[in-house]
């Protein structure tokens, strides 16, 4: 596992959250969290235990997931380097009702509550930055409902390989899309089967709009995946 670490207020700094920030506020922050390093597979919280803060995520991957007593799970978020996870937990004071586990190796941020709740009540613009990333993640969450209910596996599997295309690109034909976890925890994330998932990958690489090469999905038309109805 990677040694190394990070400057903790440089790169809270860095964050949009807390853009703006003095340097004396974001000592403030920074002298709240610590660094985590983890190996994969590691439980960062389980669901009940207490929420003291939320996390930030330096590098590495994290799921959130629903656990049973039989050992299956749902994923509900496979999370990367720049996001952050814990939030609503932290404003209910309520327990954890998820789990999270590393993915991969990883460096993530814990910020504690009380400096948040600190600035919170100092800085309106703080407050609306914060609320617009609960209210991202709520949009977020209704979006799978309505898949869930709504939508066919085929759907919510284009839809999940269409999510950030064209946002850097707006109008490109072709995309690359690599899959940030294995095809298990993309299912459990799109409330279909391993197998149910592999075989709308291999219909639609068969009807020429995407190939697949191990995690890395190449998108042929975009235009012609994202009108594909099956």
């Amino acid at each position: 596992m990677s040694p190394r670490a990070i400057k903790i207020e440089e790169f809270l700094r860095n964050q949009p959250l807390f853009r703006g920030f003095s340097a004396e506020e974001i000592g403030s922050v920074a002298a709240a969290t610590s660094q985590v390093r983890v190996p994969a597979g590691s439980i960062l919280f389980r669901k009940g235990d207490p929420c003291g803060g939320f996390y930030v995520i330096v590098y590495g991957q994290v799921k959130l997931a629903f656990g049973a007593s039989n050992g299956s799970e749902k994923v509900v978020e496979i999370l990367g380097p720049g996001q952050s996870f814990g939030e609503s937990f932290m404003f209910l004071e309520k327990p954890y009702i998820v789990f999270a586990e590393t993915l991969s190796d990883a460096l993530v941020l814990h910020v504690g509550k009380a400096a948040i709740f600190q600035e919170l009540e100092r800085s309106q613009d703080f407050s609306r930055r914060m609320l617009g990333g609960l209210a991202q993640r709520m949009q977020r969450i209704l979006s799978d409902l309505e898949g869930y209910s709504l939508k066919s596996g085929t759907q919510r599997v284009i839809g999940y390989l269409l999510r950030d295309v064209g946002m850097d690109a707006p109008g490109a034909r072709h995309a690359e899309v690599t899959l940030p976890a294995t095809k298990s925890l993309i299912a459990s994330r799109l409330s279909i089967t391993r197998e149910h998932f592999s075989r709308i990958l291999h219909e639609l690489s068969g009807s020429g709009l995407i190939r697949v090469s191990g995690r890395t999905i190449r998108i042929l038309d975009v235009d012609k995946l994202r009108g594909y109805r099956r």
